[in-house]
């Protein structure tokens, strides 16, 4: 998430009322979450495990719940509670606004775009030229949708990201102050829901076809001319390279890589990275071929041991 202009590092060690260790000057261009932050950003972090990954990011401010040594280059903002304080700017530069209208004045529908009735749409939300938007969909702010796009009824664009951390008290939510882009030519089934980046963007690439019911997750980064079947489930911060089909039902662990060309079977539990030009099957997941194989062997022990 970009701030609308540069802030001083003084600016936001005010804003959140902490310690900070750095230039006064220093420059801040926004905040965002770990898996997208990039140079300028603010990262947090608010748990030992993760400080060094933070502190060697392209972030160029590490919030943190710890005085440690400031890397050259970078500062510090000393806070008790940086999940907390992370949502506070996110509420303050990106905070939710009510709509008053089914269709935001702010929003621009390309030229030949159709929106069928009991369609909403937030403010700043763009679609292209030649669109079909059929009924009952719902478009959540700041969304952006290229050209020749079809979203089929029922589907969501932009809830928030699935995103907690366990108190004694409850679980507190990280709010999402990212969007949605939706590249060219994508079909987008009934009753998908795609949602929002934490702080970036969760993105679907050019020609990709996603069949009824599939879920995708924050942040994650849908390559061109993939097909997704019903009723798969891809969690928050995946990248899913060009080419890849995932058949129906099949679910992803967060944080994961699936190489360009790869084929995922039916049911299939994607729960690590895999190389493109495969196709896989099975929980734990493995190359599809060798998977087989072990199931045909484990049936013949059985078989033996039953004689």
């Amino acid at each position: 998430m970009k701030f609308p202009q540069k802030y001083s590092l003084l600016e936001i060690a005010k804003l959140l009322e902490v310690p900070y260790i750095g230039p006064d000057d220093f420059p801040i261009y926004g905040c965002n979450e770990i898996h997208v932050v990039e140079d300028g950003d603010i990262v947090f972090v608010d748990h030992p495990k993760y400080y060094d990954k933070a502190l060697k990011s392209k972030a160029s401010v590490v919030l943190i719940n710890k005085k440690v040594a400031c890397p050259e280059g970078k500062a510090l903002l000393i806070s008790k509670d940086p999940f907390s304080d992370f949502n506070k700017l996110t509420k303050y530069f990106n905070a939710f606004k009510p709509a008053n209208k089914v269709i935001a004045d702010s929003a621009v529908i390309g030229k030949g775009t159709i929106v069928q009735p009991n369609v909403f749409i937030g403010s700043n939300v763009t679609i292209g030229k030649n669109c079909i938007i059929y009924p009952n969909v719902t478009i959540y702010d700041n969304c952006t949708i290229g050209n020749n796009v079809t979203i089929h009824s029922g589907s969501i664009l932009g809830a928030d990201a699935f995103y907690y951390k366990k108190r004694k008290t409850g679980y507190d939510k990280l709010i999402s102050g990212g969007s949605i882009i939706i590249k060219d030519n994508v079909d987008i089934g009934a009753l998908c829901t795609i949602d929002r980046g934490v702080s970036g963007n969760t993105t679907i690439g050019k020609g990709t076809k996603i069949d009824n019911q599939v879920q995708i997750g924050h942040d994650t980064i849908i390559g061109e001319n993939c097909l997704i079947a019903a009723q798969t489930g891809i969690a928050g911060c995946v990248i899913v390279e060009d080419n890849v089909t995932l058949w129906g039902q099949v679910g992803t662990n967060s944080g994961i890589t699936i190489g360009e060309n790869a084929v995922v079977l039916g049911q299939t539990g994607v729960t690590k990275s895999i190389k493109g030009n495969l196709t896989y099957f099975g929980t734990p997941i493995e190359e599809s071929r060798k998977k087989l194989k072990e199931i045909v062997a484990i049936k013949q022990i059985i078989k033996n041991q039953k004689k």
